[in-house]
């Protein structure tokens, strides 16, 4: 075996958290400060991706893709996404763990970097996988069984421990360059309200050294390394920023030096998801004029000055299916590989594209046809294509389903932060028991996940408990999102009684739009929004016996004021507001007194931004809601379908002061509430069966453009699943 330098050896054990066995790595460290409190939120699907990451041939003769061939490479402990296949020359530290870690005989390992979400961290690994093929020829079709992992090598690339802030962020695309990891982060706050904190970094994995290579004030996205490893690609705003699209990002395409971001000059103008053919050679996606997403091609000049008027660009596949999110291979230039939306399935695929026959070859249709596959990545001698899905076994060992996802926080945290596996959330006034909408229902059960069940069949939308009659649980009854003239009605619920004709009790009789009750410290007024008047304004009414005992208006005038929320002391009413421009969509912050006094705004989220679903602290001090404040972080149509990508929460001071930031994701995060007590800093599990995997594809792929509807793109006939079985 070839000597460890000093240098590297001590690398590996500042990284290393397990040795090489058949075990899982440890948990990164959590949170250990102590609690007083917690705040819950939802994040819409979330609590469903159970990913891996999954790798098929990219080639076959006479034998059609096939379940027998797909291999999981990551450890179905966590959510896995967004790999990439190294070269093991490419860098000395991979070469070294590949020579050095196991003596083995046989095939040579799977490799692949990824990011990976465990405990609520997102961080990029590198695993080196061994696969047990003893007795199994390699010219035998294999049963999946014999694809079993007999070891795992699995190292976390970034030292996250040191530094509170870049641990708590998002990480995205890594790509090893030579030394280099080239990855996008979140963890620099731009301190502008509606700006994206997504930027590119290369850390040096010998030295840990990190570098920014995207401009402050600048977001980027999708980076991709060519084949030398001098240049990035991105996708990226500029300096002009993000103007509110939750579909197709406004991007263009930027090319820079990958050692330092210098040379930066923009290629391309309306694209995403670049990734390098060769040295002057890009391919991205966009979306046409026809309305059909589709993969391009964009050919930079081999010498002189690059600019957008000096880059020639074509289209490469045909309307009639959307295609996107690219993948090349350093080794093959004679095909890519796509994630796909074809109008006979709702379910994204990954193909083939042959680029001098122009025919798809289908792959994991034939495999999973009802599971969603994303973003695809090709091996260094395009012999494998990677993606990732939902894994096999949603419940059981592997992929428990969670009721309650526990999230890290800053050590001055004064509360626990979870994810929670229902819309709506809020606590009785002892904390034990949760109320929540599940499929428009609302439900109510204790913490520890026993003894859920519906009280209300709907529709509704929001839950809040009375601070003093016990089990009384209030909602909104009726579609969401609706008009002002749409009949939405408070209802109270007595979660605690049996009987279906005494348990509900209707508190508004007009037939309006009035949602979003928040009863008062001592239970005897709500404040709730209503659309009596035309528009949406804040009302207080009776809480026992509805606007028949008692009605005041709050606010009035030609705009929405919603979703408010009474402080613990009773000074104060927290509410969202389009004031400042309405019907625009865009909602600030403001508060205001019971009485209609002290209007004042809270918080200025930016040029349309939104600041939604605001909650009190139980001492009154700090307010959480959710908001775009931090822009986008990711391309939207590389993850499942996201109402409003936007959604990040924060906590705010009454006075305006001190936003603290306490998610990073690409996911909507949203309709947090503030929990009376401390909620241990663990993950609850559902104790029943719960169906995973239940999330749905971008909904804007569902609407098929009418051009090119009946151009024909060529597939490659290949057997379908049930003449395979004799594979399996």
């Amino acid at each position: 075996m070839k000597p460890i330098t000093l240098h590297v050896c001590c690398f590996l054990l500042r990284l290393l958290q397990i040795p090489i066995s058949n075990a899982t790595p440890n948990n990164e460290e959590s949170t250990t400060a102590t609690t007083s409190t917690s705040i819950v939120f939802y994040s819409l699907g979330r609590l469903d991706y159970s990913f891996d990451i999954f790798s098929h041939p990219s080639s076959w003769i006479n034998q059609p893709p096939s379940i027998a061939h797909e291999i999981k490479i990551t450890d179905g402990q966590w959510v896995n996404f967004n790999g990439h296949f190294p070269s093991p020359s490419s860098s000395s530290l991979l070469s070294l763990l590949h020579n050095q870690t196991v003596d083995r005989p046989g095939p040579p390992p799977l490799q692949l970097i990824y990011v990976s979400e465990r405990n609520g961290v997102s961080n990029i690994y590198y695993d080196e996988v061994y696969y047990d093929r003893t007795g199994c020829p390699r010219s035998t079709i294999r049963k999946r069984s014999t694809f079993e992992t007999s070891i795992r090598v699995q190292i976390p690339l970034l030292d996250l421990k040191e530094n509170t802030q870049s641990r708590i962020s998002m990480k995205d695309r890594p790509t090893l360059a030579g030394d280099y990891l080239v990855y996008v982060s979140t963890h620099e706050d731009s301190g502008v309200a509606r700006t994206s904190t997504a930027a590119v970094y290369s850390t040096e994995l010998k030295s840990g050294l990190t570098r920014r290579l995207t401009p402050y004030g600048i977001a980027d996205f999708s980076p991709s390394v060519s084949p030398s490893g001098k240049w990035t690609a991105v996708a990226s705003y500029g300096a002009r920023g993000w103007d509110g699209e939750v579909e197709e990002l406004s991007t263009d395409i930027y090319v820079f030096s990958t050692r330092d971001g210098t040379g930066r000059v923009k290629v391309v103008e309306h694209g995403g998801w670049p990734c390098w053919g060769d040295e002057t050679t890009l391919y991205f996606h966009r979306r046409g004029e026809d309305e059909w997403w589709s993969i391009y091609r964009a050919i930079l000049p081999s010498h002189g000055t690059i600019s957008t008027e000096s880059v020639g660009i074509e289209r490469v596949t045909p309307p009639g299916l959307h295609v996107f999110t690219p993948s090349t291979s350093l080794g093959n230039n004679n095909f890519i590989a796509v994630a796909t939306r074809r109008p006979t399935t709702k379910f994204r695929h990954i193909e083939l594209f042959d680029l001098k026959t122009n025919e798809f070859k289908e792959i994991t249709r034939l495999i999973s046809p009802e599971t969603h596959h994303f973003n695809p990545f090709l091996s260094p001698d395009s012999t494998r294509v990677g993606y990732h899905k939902c894994r096999w076994g949603v419940r059981g060992r592997e992929s428990p389903k969670l009721l309650l996802q526990n999230l890290p926080t800053t050590p001055d945290s004064d509360f626990s932060l979870f994810r929670f596996d229902g819309e709506f959330p809020s606590f009785s006034p002892t904390g034990d028991r949760i109320a929540y909408v599940r499929y428009d229902a609302v439900y109510v059960g204790n913490v520890d996940a026993r003894n859920h069940r519906q009280v209300y069949g709907g529709p509704a939308f929001f839950t809040v408990w009375d601070p003093v009659r016990k089990g009384i649980v209030y909602t909104s009854a009726g579609p969401n999102f609706a008009t002002e003239g749409t009949k939405v009605d408070i209802v109270s619920i007595n979660v605690d009684d049996d009987a279906d004709e005494t348990r509900i009790k209707k508190l508004t009789t007009n037939g309006k739009n009035n949602a979003f009750p928040s009863p008062s410290p001592g239970g005897r007024w709500i404040v709730f929004r209503s659309g009596r008047s035309g528009y949406k304004d804040l009302y207080i009414m009776n809480a026992e016996d509805g606007e028949k005992g008692g009605l005041r208006r709050l606010t009035k005038g030609p705009w929405s004021d919603t979703m408010p929320s009474w402080s613990p002391d009773g000074e104060w009413i927290v509410f969202a507001s389009d004031r400042d421009n309405p019907d625009s969509g865009s909602f600030e912050m403001y508060l205001i007194r019971p009485n209609g006094t002290g209007l004042r705004k809270l918080i200025q989220s930016g040029s349309d931004g939104r600041a939604n679903h605001p909650w009190f602290s139980p001492d009154g001090k700090r307010i959480v809601f959710t908001s775009d404040y931090t822009g986008i972080s990711a391309e939207p149509i590389s993850n499942p379908h996201q109402y409003q990508p936007y959604g990040e929460i924060f906590t705010i001071k009454l006075d305006g002061s001190d936003i603290r930031r306490l998610t990073h994701n690409a996911y909507e995060d949203g309709t947090p509430t503030w929990v009376p007590k401390h909620i241990k800093a663990v993950d609850v599990e559902w104790l029943e069966d719960r169906p995973g995997c239940d999330f749905q594809d971008l909904h804007c792929l569902n609407d098929l453009p009418s051009h090119g509807v009946g151009a024909k793109a060529n597939v490659v006939n290949v057997p379908n699943k049930a003449q395979c079985a004799h594979f399996s």
